[in-house]
């Protein structure tokens, strides 16, 4: 495997889920939401992948508050 194919694996398996989730939640596939984030980055310099950044900080925050216990003791 070249070192591209590598390293897009990578990012796919152990990225913040971001577009997989916008993309559910729009009702798209995950591939357009990370194209769009791709053109929509070198149209505004990179203005985008801020946004992805916070977004995938904001979605971490909130699977760590809303994750599910299955008793008082794991608290």
């Amino acid at each position: 495997m070249s070192m591209i194919h590598e390293i897009r694996h990578y990012s796919e398996r152990r990225g913040f889920e971001v577009c997989s989730r916008l993309g559910d939640r729009l009702g798209m596939k995950a591939k357009n939401v990370r194209l769009f984030f791709i053109y929509i980055s070198f149209f505004s310099l990179g203005a985008w992948f801020a946004i992805y950044l916070i977004l995938a900080f904001w979605l971490r925050l909130k699977d760590l508050i809303y994750s599910k216990r299955s008793s008082v003791f794991d608290l």
